[in-house]
């Protein structure tokens, strides 16, 4: 089994989309291992970001990411990081597939409802940014 981490960004939240994603994350076979809503300060969306720092929208990303609430959570499942991906749909919500998260819901760019790590090393790095062992049910 392999675990993911993905988050419900501030405008998902805002536009109270939280148990459509988490609902569309269990019926293809993702399961929701740990779960908490976070408001992470400027300094704290930089770390999380930090891998983005050179990237001109850096600034824009994590000020938008600690504007408001986000869900983080961690899912667990057979290819839980492609899956994930998948069901999130490509970062500009314009290009993403029909029926994904992004194609549903975003509006931008940034605010695209929705992020989930990229790779095994990356979803390391991002569970334990937000979560300790025991706070993981899995």
């Amino acid at each position: 089994m392999e675990r993911t981490l993905s988050i419900v960004k501030p405008d998902g939240v805002e536009k109270g989309v939280i148990g459509e994603v988490i609902k569309r994350f269990e019926s293809n076979g993702l399961k929701v291992i740990a779960m908490k809503m976070v408001r992470m300060s400027k300094e704290q969306a930089k770390g999380f970001y930090y891998v983005h720092r050179e990237r001109p929208f850096y600034d824009s990303l994590t000020d938008f990411m600690s504007s408001g609430p986000a869900v983080a959570m961690v899912l667990e499942g057979e290819n839980a990081i492609a899956n994930n991906r998948e069901l999130m749909g490509a970062t500009d919500y314009r290009e993403a597939a029909e029926g994904t998260i992004r194609r549903d819901f975003a509006t931008d760019i940034e605010r695209n409802i929705v992020h989930g790590s990229d790779g095994p090393e990356t979803a390391s790095f991002e569970i334990s940014y937000f979560f300790n062992e025991l706070e993981i049910c899995g």
